[in-house]
């Protein structure tokens, strides 16, 4: 049965299941609670392309169940709920309205006419003079690591060019590559402790101590494997955050500052022109 036809289907078993209690209904009408109409074309679309027979009937169901309580219990609302109650409620509803047609009128304007360019002299200026203001929320780790069978042929090889760290090993290390189960060679950047346990699952919180400490190297065996790290720097929690690690945060944070400047341009343009054009003013 094509999903039209049962759409269809479906309709015709509810109104005569239910009975047309409602007078002259309207002929597009699927459904009635109390005096609203649920419209055919609402149930459009509601059933996913290769839906069982059975399902799609459930679904069409279920959603008219919905919207009928939801229009019922409307309905039991405004009569049980007093006046001023509703006064109120009908208050916050109209100033929903408003704060939502703003704010899409608004974030559409910033849109347009927000400068999202930040230079990288502005991400110094910006950071020397707020750096205070960014501080590491946990441990920052800068490390390298391998981590390689046991019993490879080659990891005396490669344990001799990860300890010397010379140019030379860095690059015949890197073309090792396909020897190591897992391997991070980049110890600039740094590396917050969820990444370093995801890593190095032999670290925890109660011994990351032993085994994370600026400038310490060692080599960890398990089962199978065998681990061989090297840690560059540690920084501790509650840290001024190092530059490079919170850049991407400093450009968000003076971009969404452009923003809240924009927006404070564009309110006082709006209320200038408001009353430059005899549209606002305040009675005394």
């Amino acid at each position: 049965m094509a999903k039209k036809e049962l759409l269809l289907f479906f309709i015709s078993l509810t109104l005569l299941s239910c009975g047309d209690k409602g007078g002259g209904k309207p002929a597009d009408a699927a459904a009635r609670a109390g005096d609203a109409y649920l419209q055919k074309e609402e149930l459009q679309g509601l059933v996913p392309p290769g839906t069982p027979t059975k399902d799609s009937l459930a679904i069409i169901k279920s959603y008219i169940d919905r919207w009928a309580s939801q229009k019922l219990m409307f309905d039991a609302a405004t009569v049980n709920i007093d006046e001023d109650k509703q006064q109120e409620l009908d208050g916050l509803i109209r100033q929903y309205k408003t704060d939502l047609y703003t704010k899409a009128y608004l974030e559409e304007l910033v849109k347009q006419s927000v400068d999202t360019t930040v230079t990288e002299e502005q991400l110094g200026t910006y950071y020397n003079a707020n750096k205070d203001n960014f501080r590491t929320t946990g441990m920052l780790v800068k490390l390298r690591y391998l981590r390689m069978a046991k019993d490879h042929p080659k990891f005396g090889l490669a344990r001799q060019r990860f300890n010397s760290g010379g140019k030379k090993d860095k690059i015949a290390l890197n073309e090792m590559t396909l020897h190591f189960k897992n391997y991070a060679f980049n110890d600039t950047v740094w590396t917050t402790m969820a990444e370093v346990y995801q890593k190095l699952p032999f670290i925890t919180p109660d011994n990351r101590g032993r085994y994370i400490a600026s400038g310490i190297g060692y080599q960890y065996p398990d089962s199978l494997d065998v681990y061989l790290v090297k840690v560059n720097k540690v920084l501790d929690r509650n840290m001024v955050a190092p530059y490079e690690y919170i850049r991407p945060t400093l450009k968000e944070v003076i971009i969404n500052n452009r923003k809240l400047e924009l927006i404070k341009k564009i309110q006082k343009d709006i209320t200038d022109d408001a009353i430059k054009n005899d549209k606002y003013e305040v009675y005394k």
